[in-house]
């Protein structure tokens, strides 16, 4: 909340010391030649049922999902140790990449 008010305070100050600036009609008239917003494109529609229909493809042809029941089978059969191993490598290894990443995005705001 505090910095909420803080950025008020600041746009505040910045709008009454910010002199207008007579452009003679100008940005009237570009905004008037901007183009008009087009109509929202079926791109997202396409993409999303490609998706589908790729999904449905790759399932019948996986004969139906039987290769997770049977990586499942093998998984239950390995030894317990080396599933734990294989669970933290992977734990840690997506920890690190979360954490590069959020350290990415802080230094791209700062």
């Amino acid at each position: 909340m505090d910095k909420q008010l803080q950025e008020d305070w600041l746009d505040a100050r910045l709008r009454e010391e910010m002199p207008y600036i007579d452009d003679e009609g100008f940005t009237a008239r570009v905004v008037q030649k901007l183009p008009a917003a087009r109509p929202r494109s079926f791109r997202a529609a396409i993409l999303i049922g490609l998706t589908v229909v790729a999904s449905v493809i790759a399932y019948l042809l996986s004969d139906g999902g039987r290769f997770l029941v049977v990586e499942a089978y093998r998984l239950m059969s390995m030894p317990l140790v080396f599933v734990s191993v294989i669970a933290i490598v992977l734990s840690v290894a997506i920890t690190g990449i979360a954490a590069a990443a959020a350290f990415s995005t802080v230094r791209q705001r700062h």
